[in-house]
């Protein structure tokens, strides 16, 4: 098996609180991430996959076949947007950077391996970074599918 990773880039804003805790919870665990008008950051995306080498093009899988995948799936639907609002499952869920590690993972899990399915392509790993100093990651053995 063979390994590809891409790289990605996109802008979002969110806010860190949780209904259900107090205002005073919520300001001791996210701090200035619960800021009531919100915040940004410029996320870097790496998407990993792999399979087989394909004989004919000498790829494991075609670049634009896979941006156009990352794109449609993930990209147009978070890329200068408020994931509190704007993406479904994060209007009830916290948007932590770990939980929206999961989300793209699950966005991209199945199309991805449908659309490499003859090389037997799988999604390996999803890293997102959200500072310098921080990352997450979410890989194929350890993925936690939502309902």
């Amino acid at each position: 098996m063979v390994y590809l990773t891409r790289r990605y880039r996109f802008s979002a804003g969110h806010r860190l609180h949780n209904e259900m805790l107090s205002a005073e919870e919520n300001q001791r665990i996210y701090g200035k991430c619960n800021n009531p008008n919100g915040h940004g950051h410029n996320y870097l995306l790496e998407v990993t996959v792999g399979g087989r080498v394909d004989p004919a093009t000498g790829y494991v899988f075609e670049l634009p076949r896979m941006d156009g995948i990352v794109a449609t799936s993930v990209l147009d639907k978070v890329d200068h947007k408020n994931l509190n609002l704007d993406l479904e499952n994060f209007r009830e869920q916290v948007p932590t950077t770990e939980n929206l590690c999961l989300e793209i993972y699950n966005l991209l899990r199945a199309p991805l391996e449908n659309a490499g399915a003859e090389s037997g392509l799988r999604l390996d790993r999803v890293r997102l970074e959200e500072t310098s100093q921080n990352f997450f990651e979410c890989a194929s053995d350890r993925a936690v599918q939502r309902p």
